[in-house]
């Protein structure tokens, strides 16, 4: 059989996780610098603790794992034979792969609560699994960075958060827009359209604007049973790009004005930001538990014209998530880095630093089998003094060698010949410029990195 993964999988060479772990390292030095501790949680988790917590549409991306041994042992035959799978489903799996690192996290600070002091900030970076179709930027699997605090329900985490994103494209070189809205918002639009009852069937629509268009966003509505005269309330809502514009439109919501009041707040405390931050109403998250603030954010194209990427990162505040495992009742806020498509935006902009794919230092290369035993002293030696350094381990021809060399990326190579081995100065060639000079071991150890 020719080998395979499965499709929305990937593998990556050296040079690929080593720009992975760049973009890694830049998210979690500020994770510290903000006070975030890191926590760790199972790839699975028992779906009575997922499904229910993303929608109907994220209950559906789920992936399911078949329970051990004989799985159909305990089917319904007759349920089988009615290919009924929602019948089928809990006689068959118990457990699922988690869907994000939120709802794990909840289910964490409940089963932990006595051992944690609140408010708890924390951050993970690890993958998730969503049974989704496939395409650019969008995968099967793929890697969450995620910091939340909770058992607080003070605007400043929201401020501070925003400034963490703004932080960390800061550092990546990466022009960003950060988007906020609050779920109180779009409840206060959904009541002032006369349909309270249908406020996840709204949001759910228009938070796909970006997606299918306004018409598009108009026809869902209807599919989902809001009437015209709704619809014409909440297309006067779609324009709108200011919280000043749209404060006189809810102006008869209690829960409205509240969210106008706390986004208001959030953007009086941020301070000044290196990227653009703005209030945009169509901004829904599609998820069950926010019930606040929301953020998103998306490749700035003024700045970075012809790239086309869906959001980098999100997140929102939720009131009651840790409420559903049983736990008291502790608010909490969080935003989540799309480490994948964070990838691919700095590699089809070019954007990583030259070093991001390097981590070797020195190559040794050996002319002869007398040179290659002083050069396995050497390696070792350099090793000990901390620098990364490997040895080709035959002594073959330069060519050969070089090409190897190269393959490999290194920034400096080391020649050992008979000469070498006799007075401890060593030629060493800086393969971008073709510069060669002659070192001593101690000169090797002492060059700047």
């Amino acid at each position: 059989m020719k080998p395979s993964i499965p499709k929305g999988t990937r593998d990556f060479l050296p040079h690929e996780v080593r720009r992975r772990n760049y973009i890694f390292d830049v998210i979690r030095k500020f994770f510290h610098r903000y006070g975030y501790q890191p926590i760790e949680t199972p790839v699975m988790e028992n779906l009575s603790t997922l499904t229910g917590k993303y929608g109907e549409e994220g209950d559906r991306l789920l992936f399911k794992v078949l329970n051990n041994g004989d799985f159909l042992r305990k089917a319904d035959a007759g349920k089988l034979a009615e290919q009924d799978s929602d019948a089928v489903l809990p006689q068959i799996s118990k457990r699922g792969l988690r869907y994000d690192l939120t709802v794990p996290f909840a289910r964490y600070v409940v089963m932990h609560q006595n051992d944690l002091a609140f408010p708890f900030k924390r951050y993970a970076i690890a993958p998730v699994w969503r049974a989704d179709r496939p395409q650019k930027g969008r995968y099967n699997e793929f890697y969450q960075c995620d910091a939340d605090v909770v058992g607080s329900d003070s605007l400043l985490y929201e401020a501070e958060l925003t400034q963490l994103l703004d932080g960390v494209f800061a550092a990546l070189g990466l022009k960003a827009v950060i988007r906020l809205n609050n779920r109180k918002i779009l409840a206060g639009l959904a009541e002032i359209a006369g349909h309270q009852d249908r406020m996840m069937d709204i949001t759910i629509a228009i938070d796909k604007l970006d997606k299918i268009g306004e018409a598009g966003v108009e026809k869902e509505l209807r599919e989902r049973g809001v009437d015209d005269a709704a619809i014409d309330t909440i297309k006067q809502f779609l324009g709108v790009t200011s919280l000043e514009r749209v404060a006189p439109l809810l102006e008869s919501s209690e829960i409205g004005r509240q969210g106008i009041e706390e986004l208001q707040a959030v953007f009086d405390t941020i301070g000044q930001t290196t990227n653009k931050v703005e209030f945009d109403v169509t901004l829904a998250r599609g998820l069950n538990y926010y019930t606040g603030c929301i953020y998103e954010v998306a490749v700035d194209t003024d700045a970075h014209p012809g790239v086309k990427m869906g959001s980098i990162a999100g997140g929102g505040r939720y009131a009651d998530l840790t409420g559903i495992f049983g736990g008291r009742d502790l608010p909490g806020v969080g935003i989540s880095f799309g480490a994948e498509r964070i990838y691919d935006v700095l590699e089809e902009l070019d954007l990583f630093p030259a070093d991001a794919s390097e981590d070797l230092e020195y190559l040794l290369l050996c002319l002869d089998d007398e040179s290659l035993a002083h050069g396995f002293e050497l390696v070792g030696k350099l090793r000990q003094a901390g620098r990364n350094a490997d040895l080709y381990p035959s002594a073959a021809k330069l060519g050969k060698m070089m090409k190897y060399a190269d393959q490999r990326n290194a920034p400096k190579v080391i020649i050992i010949g008979s000469e070498e081995v006799k007075t401890g100065s060593y030629s060493v060639k800086t393969m971008k410029t073709g510069e060669q000079e002659t070192k001593s071991l101690s000169e090797l150890v002492a060059w700047p990195k």
